[in-house]
């Protein structure tokens, strides 16, 4: 019955509502000028395609005829995904903050046409809905200087929280303060279910890879417990689906076991990474396994034809959030037959269900603590036997509406994965995986990166549209430098300093030392924000900092390092004062304060040589070489004829060149600094 403007876009959360009554438009410079030109009130709704509660605002007030028309006389009405536009998310979610010490989504602000919020919340019932607007309606018709007068007081308020102080060129980076940080997040562990603690739980990988790096640094038992905890915890309980693999979004509980069943893209990259780091540590074969699962997860539901990735899979299916992945007792009974009372037993099934509604989320926590001796069995049968087990339920579970999926790809989520498909090629060598990285980064080459190598943040039916912003460059620029080290092609690494080189012209501020969100040329808000703090994806200024250090160790510029080490610098008093949200600054820090190893590995034979090296976990290693010298500075005179030369290098200096990966592996060991 009803077609809005939202019906020429591409993103699947809008084109949701492209059919509703409300008369939504796009954020453009088209719809602000025409805000102005009416002078009309900007109503601002933001959300994302696997938001439960945006779904439910959906349904309740943006198909309804009544409140539509409120919606369309007063206002001109704005649907924004904050997973493509997460500028404008930040700047309407701050405003949300500073009126109600909280937000989330479905985040709706109310603005003058300027852009200026007077009001922001989160999700409202109808009738409260209608009241609010006809509120707002009301005073701006008849005492608009009170909105304006709030409009005013609350942008200041928002550019305000910008400011931050610049720290003394001279602080010093001390190694006793990553200890107290270690101690600091130790001490927040959840030491029984791993995570940390609350009633509600996050995966956060950056925490657990500062902690799995700072305890190969320096053989912290009490970091690294932690680690495998946590790890172990999140493998065998709700929040993982064991049944087809790949992790959802949180767990709304402290036990890992109810999750919000959405899946996102980014959280299943970083934990494909994380797993991959913690077995090269441990050859533990749960993390194997989950690193296996979950890659077969996401090239079976999340990677298009184009060799994209796709960004999420909604929580619900036919209006009921976990449908598609919830079980009664009797629905797994109807699969596995005579083998469904061993399936009760290891993943905690009962006909009163573990969940709601007499539902069950299968969850090895909740089941027998141990199957394989009461049904005697050994560790290796039990596995093959609950694979097999799980191949059926999913099976079962294909014939299920499915939970939609948002299909768009975006720059930065994309590269979160493909480095996780790089992180699983260096543990576990399976050239499959290298194979996926490779061709999705020449995608994303071919598809989003322009001539001046600006880039596009998001692509779908051969069409990018929207400029990209600080993520989508610093985590391209880490899946090209980490794509090099597995391949040894010059041609990504080249790339990733081209980007770093766009960065620092159009995103870099020289006065306060950190890159803003949003390129110069592309910013059209109320304020120009700063993305600083890590979160469940680390932040795009904490990733820059490393790839300042690595890209000025590669090709030996200074400049690069400087600028790593000042922006560390600035944020050191907050990185030190909390941990949990500095994690991947404190990473940052560990390459400036621990001793990098560049290891140039130059011959014929070098692909089989750095396959061996990398299934070691070094996270301070950087590495080069291939069968010729290239061009990289490292590399110089490193070619030796019919050998294949590993060179461990650390300050400039490099030991003698070894033929055995062994000996090169000894020589990292013996010069670490404790």
């Amino acid at each position: 019955m009803h077609t809005n403007s939202l019906i020429h876009e591409t993103s699947p959360y809008l084109l949701q509502h492209s059919r509703n009554p409300v008369n939504w438009f796009a954020w453009n410079d088209e719809t602000l000028k025409k805000a102005k030109a009416e002078d009309k009130m900007i109503l601002i709704s933001i959300g994302y395609a696997a938001c439960h509660w945006c779904h439910v605002m959906e349904r309740e007030s943006f198909e309804n005829q009544d409140v539509a028309k409120v919606m369309n006389e007063h206002f001109i009405c704005i649907k924004v995904d904050r997973e493509e536009r997460p500028d404008v998310d930040q700047v309407y979610m701050d405003a949300a903050y500073l009126i109600n010490g909280n937000g989330g989504w479905p985040l709706n602000a109310l603005a003058l046409p300027d852009g200026k919020p007077f009001f922001a919340g989160t999700y409202y019932p109808k009738g409260n809905w209608i009241k609010l607007l006809e509120y707002f309606a009301d005073i701006y018709k008849n005492e608009k200087g009170k909105l304006q007068e709030q409009a005013d007081h609350l942008s200041k308020g928002i550019v305000a929280m910008e400011e931050f102080p610049v720290a003394e060129s001279q602080s010093s980076l001390q190694e006793e303060n990553l200890q107290s940080m270690v101690e600091q997040l130790e001490s927040r562990i959840d030491k029984i279910h791993g995570g940390t603690l609350g009633s509600m739980k996050f995966p956060m990988p950056s925490v657990w890879e500062f902690l799995l790096q700072y305890n190969q640094h320096y053989q912290n038992n009490i970091a690294f417990d932690g680690v495998e905890t946590t790890l172990t915890n999140m493998a065998i309980s709700g929040i993982y689906d064991q049944v087809g693999g790949g992790f959802s979004r949180y767990a709304t509980d402290a036990h890992w076991h109810v999750p919000h069943f959405e899946k996102m893209l980014y959280d299943n990259g970083q934990l494909v990474s994380l797993y991959s780091h913690a077995y090269q540590k441990t050859q533990n074969q749960l993390y194997q396994r989950i690193v296996f699962e979950t890659i077969e997860f996401v090239k079976r539901e999340l990677l298009s034809a184009e060799r994209g990735f796709y960004s999420s899979l909604d929580a619900d299916s036919e209006g009921e959030e976990g449908k598609f992945y919830v079980w009664t007792k009797q629905e797994i009974e109807d699969v596995l037959k005579d083998d469904a009372e061993f399936y009760f037993e290891r993943y905690g099934i009962s006909s009163a269900g573990n969940w709601e509604h007499q539902k069950n989320i299968p969850d090895i926590n909740f089941g027998e603590a141990d199957v394989a001796k009461k049904f005697e069995m050994s560790e290796e049968d039990l596995e093959k036997k609950c694979a097999h087990l799980n191949s059926l339920l999913l099976e079962a579970r294909e014939k299920r509406v499915r939970p939609a999926t948002d299909d768009k790809i975006l720059t930065s989520w994309n590269s979160l994965m493909t480095i996780g498909f790089i992180d699983a090629y260096r543990a576990f060598a399976e050239t499959s995986f290298l194979n996926v990285a490779r061709e999705n980064i020449d995608f994303l080459l071919s598809s989003v990166l322009n001539p001046d190598h600006s880039l596009f943040r998001n692509y779908k039916n051969g069409r990018a549209s929207i400029p990209a912003f600080l993520d989508d460059y610093a985590f391209l620029i880490t899946a090209l430098i980490e794509f090099y080290q597995v391949s040894f092609e010059e041609s990504y690494l080249k790339t990733a300093q081209k980007l770093m080189q766009y960065c620092i012209e159009n995103f870099y501020d020289f006065e306060k030392d950190i890159f803003y969100y949003t390129d110069k040329n592309h910013n059209k808000l109320i304020v120009r924000k700063t993305e600083i703090t890590d979160n469940v994806i680390p932040s795009s200024n904490s990733e820059m900092a490393k790839n300042l250090f690595k890209i000025g160790m590669y090709f030996d510029d200074a400049e690069y390092q400087n600028l790593s080490l000042k922006m560390i610098r600035n944020q050191w008093p907050s990185i030190i004062k909390n941990a949990g949200y500095y994690s991947n600054w404190a990473i940052a820090a560990l390459y400036h304060i621990q001793p990098t190893f560049e290891i140039a590995v130059v011959g014929k034979d070098w692909k089989d040589k750095l396959g061996e090296l990398q299934k070691e976990y070094l996270p301070n290693a950087l590495f080069a070489g291939g069968a010729d010298e290239g061009s990289i500075p490292l590399l110089e005179n490193k070619l030796v004829k019919n050998k294949t030369n590993i060179y461990v290098c650390k300050n400039k200096n490099c030991q003698l060149p070894v033929e055995e990966t062994n000996l090169a592996i000894e020589q990292i060991r013996q010069n670490k600094i404790k």
